[in-house]
């Protein structure tokens, strides 16, 4: 028998990932790394990074968001730290398939790199 969350603690449990990240005095933000850990963008979120939870779901606010000065590399993977500077989460970057879609996963020294859309869902 799996277990199923109700809606408000579903709507909680998304909004106190949104409170995590926006703990501290920095800028939150989002960076595409290689898999060796190598930063070749950061997107910088706004404060607060997400909207209030809607059906467990909390939405990136003020996209599209972009780093347009990127460094050489290939995207493997993106990890979220908080506005003190912590890692909160990291998820899978494909072409296709995985945690953020983007049309490239090899980006050139000064490109632009653009998030046009994120979302965290707690499932039920």
């Amino acid at each position: 028998m799996a277990l199923t969350l109700e809606l408000g603690l579903q709507n909680d449990l998304a909004n106190q990932i949104d409170d995590s990240i926006n703990t501290g005095g920095g800028t939150a933000n989002m960076k595409f790394e290689t898999s060796a850990d190598g930063e070749v963008a950061t997107i910088n979120f706004q404060n607060p990074a997400f909207g209030a939870s809607v059906a467990g779901v909390i939405t990136l606010q003020g996209t599209p968001l972009e780093d347009n000065n990127a460094d050489a590399g290939t995207i493997e993977h993106f990890s979220i730290y908080a506005r003190s500077g912590t890692k909160q989460l990291e998820g899978v970057v494909l072409v296709a398939g995985g945690d953020i879609n983007i049309t490239s996963l090899v980006i050139a020294s000064g490109d632009t790199v653009e998030l046009t859309s994120f979302s965290i869902t707690v499932p039920a």
